[in-house]
């Protein structure tokens, strides 16, 4: 029998070993897997690859993994925003590197990753440092610079519902990276608002289909990460 249900965020992410690339779903707050992060963050994986739209803010969720030294290299498109200091602090002294991808083209570097594409032409960053030491073809009389397929180890996602065989349907916008995520890592593990039965999602709405999911966890009252970032919490919680 098919149950990729897991009973805990810690049980979810246990396997997540040091040195491992891992894709983290969210736009801002929208989508964040804050429980998954912070299981993360307890578990104690280090000197990680993350590959997320933005680098997190206040001192919650991405913005606290990061905080906390576990990550090496953030490949991302806003690495500061209007509540993000901890990375552009380390980042100034040299604790953590970054890969800078223009959004576009980060969503679809995951995609092409997700589907068996090497890599692709694209005009987004052509003429601009971003495009330094890559190959540039023209094509029709455009100039295109060629990215690279991303995949990963893992990948965290937040859905809003999900059943036993790892089918997942969004939340509206809280989709963002999510699938496209999902197919590109080899482990997705999934934090669900609600675990329903098989059935309870009409085929025609999964989005994300279970063959794409390792593990799936129920957090019936996800985080938010602007309350936290307001009331100025921090993790792990003080």
């Amino acid at each position: 029998m098919i149950n990729k249900i897991v009973s805990s965020p810690a049980e979810a992410v246990a396997n997540i070993f040091d040195g491992a690339m891992i894709m983290i779903g969210g736009f801002g707050e929208a989508g964040s897997p804050i429980e998954l992060i912070h299981a993360l963050i307890d578990q104690g994986a280090k000197n990680l690859t993350v590959i997320s739209n933005n680098t997190g803010s206040g001192h919650v969720g991405i913005a606290s993994l990061i905080e906390h030294r576990r990550v090496a290299k953030m490949i991302c498109s806003f690495p500061r925003t209007l509540n993000s200091t901890v990375f552009p602090e380390l980042y100034n002294k040299g604790e953590v590197d970054l890969e800078l991808v223009p959004q576009g083209t980060l969503a679809e570097r995951i995609r092409a990753g997700g589907a068996g594409i090497p890599a692709f032409y694209t005009p987004s960053s052509v003429n601009t440092s971003l495009a330094n030491g890559k190959e540039l073809r023209d094509f029709d009389g455009i100039t295109y610079v060629m990215e690279y397929g991303l995949k990963a180890d893992f990948s965290l996602v937040k859905c809003e519902a999900a059943d036993r065989y790892g089918n997942l349907i969004y939340n509206k916008t809280a989709r963002n990276f999510g699938p496209v995520m999902c197919t590109a890592a080899d482990q997705t593990l999934v934090q669900a608002k609600r675990i329903v039965e098989l059935g309870d999602i009409d085929p025609e709405c999964v989005v994300t289909p279970g063959i794409f999911v390792k593990k799936v966890v129920e957090v019936t009252n996800p985080s938010d990460e602007s309350k936290l970032v307001a009331e100025e919490r921090s993790y792990p919680w003080k």
